[in-house]
């Protein structure tokens, strides 16, 4: 693994915390999300055996996953250790969850579904960037792109509350997530002056962290992707390198970009120019630490004037609260409805923060 470096677009890299709660401060929090992981853990092994239903011993190692997990969550339950310890966040059982499935040889449980829905919402692509390209109004056309980033986040297999729905139906698409999410006025809404923005000079370059793969990368956001590069503004798509739950990974969002550029002559060039490239991420799950961003992805985003950062895990769970000293738009629905009313609002929230420093 590449050297971490200080990443110079924190406004106070030595006071940055990523994440958004200490359970280790906060009982009422601790106790929730460690019964909400005890619950989750069952589907994960579920998940984790299916995707190699081949393999005769698959069964056993989820098994036995399951319980390593869970001795793993008692014990940081149970640690008594002085406050002053290192914060113990939802981020740290995410990745404990995501180790846990190595340890056992699942790599990567989502692969499979990642690959149909990432195929499937290609298919749609072409015909969603027309729809964009019918608004004429920038206002409307921004405003529609910025709903189809928030509405694609919601297929996220990870967060239960969508997991039942996209189980109980199989037709559960971008229209029907763009219905489910909350209508505007949002819990943190930032649009306006999002789009006030708009109306002066053009980004020289942002730097996007991707979320899930399916509909949130290929029609969420590559029409983000592609209004920005009609601004003439550089685009840096980044992923984890590592697999971790159904978020696109570094060599999946290679082939799906790809993919794209067959159906839309924007990206196609852009990524032909340079003016589209794609980054890797090496996370160990799927929040984003950004005092873990190695030397080169620090330097090769060293130059955007903008982050967008897009899902719970990312712009929720932690960073909700950086500072950076570009600015920022972090955007998400809240799956998990413990957290929205903890935040002031109900599941499906919506979390549209933008930043201009």
């Amino acid at each position: 693994m590449s050297r971490p470096r200080r990443f110079n677009l924190l406004q106070d890299y030595d006071g940055y915390n990523p994440d958004t709660l200490n359970l280790l401060q906060d009982s009422e929090a601790k106790d929730y999300w460690f019964q909400c992981f005890i619950r989750l853990v069952w589907k994960f092994e579920q998940q984790a055996a299916k995707s190699q239903s081949s393999d005769p011993t698959a069964v056993d190692r989820a098994a036995q996953f399951r319980k390593h997990y869970l001795e793993q969550l008692e014990q940081l339950k149970d640690d008594d250790r002085s406050s002053n310890r290192e914060p113990l966040a939802i981020r740290n059982l995410l990745e404990l969850n995501e180790a846990s499935l190595r340890l056992y040889g699942f790599d990567d449980p989502w692969k499979e579904q990642k690959r149909i829905e990432n195929e499937a919402s290609i298919k749609k692509l072409s015909s969603r960037l027309q729809r964009l390209d019918e608004l004429e109004d920038t206002v409307a056309r921004w405003t529609e792109i910025i709903k189809g980033v928030l509405a694609g986040n919601m297929f996220d297999w990870g967060a239960q509350a969508v997991s039942q729905i996209l189980e109980s139906d199989k037709n559960f698409g971008l229209e029907e997530a763009l219905q489910r999410i909350q209508q505007r006025p949002w819990l943190i809404d930032c649009l306006d002056q999002w789009l006030d923005r708009l109306q002066g000079p053009a980004h020289k370059c942002v730097t996007i962290f991707t979320d899930n793969s399916g509909i949130d990368i290929v029609l969420g956001i590559m029409p983000l992707a592609r209004e920005l590069l009609l601004r003439h503004t550089k685009v840096l798509l980044c992923a984890n390198i590592k697999p971790a739950l159904n978020d696109i990974t570094f060599d999946e969002l290679k082939e799906v970009v790809s993919k794209c550029c067959a159906e839309c002559k924007v990206i196609r060039d852009a990524y032909e120019t340079g003016m589209l490239k794609i980054l890797g991420n090496e996370q160990n799950g799927p929040c984003l630490d950004f005092r873990l961003i190695t030397h080169e992805l620090c330097g090769a985003i060293l130059e955007s004037d903008l982050l967008i950062i897009v899902g719970m895990a990312r712009a929720l769970h932690t960073n909700l609260n950086a500072k950076f000293t570009c600015e920022t738009l972090k955007l998400a629905v809240v799956k998990n409805e413990w957290l929205a009313k903890r935040l002031g609002g109900n599941t499906f929230s919506v979390i549209c923060k933008y930043e201009n420093v």
